[in-house]
């Protein structure tokens, strides 16, 4: 499930919409949560389910920031 959610969101990048900003701010915030991301994915599993659910979460905010970064490219 979450591998799926995962790379769901990279429609929302589209780099060539016309008026698009750069956004810097927004995608340092993406970079930083992708690390995240990988580093939950390789730690070790024996942490009572909150890695788990860190991921999940950390899925949930990739998303949101790539979600604002096609909303303000739509403006």
């Amino acid at each position: 499930m979450i591998a799926a959610g995962a790379g769901a969101g990279t429609m929302y990048l589209s780099a060539g919409e016309a008026g698009a900003e750069n956004q810097p701010h927004m995608r340092a915030a993406l970079n930083a949560l992708q690390t995240a991301k990988n580093q939950l994915q390789v730690a070790s599993a024996d942490k009572g389910g909150h890695r788990v659910k860190a991921l999940g979460l950390v899925n949930a905010a990739i998303d949101e920031v790539q979600r604002g970064i096609a909303f303000d490219n739509r403006r």
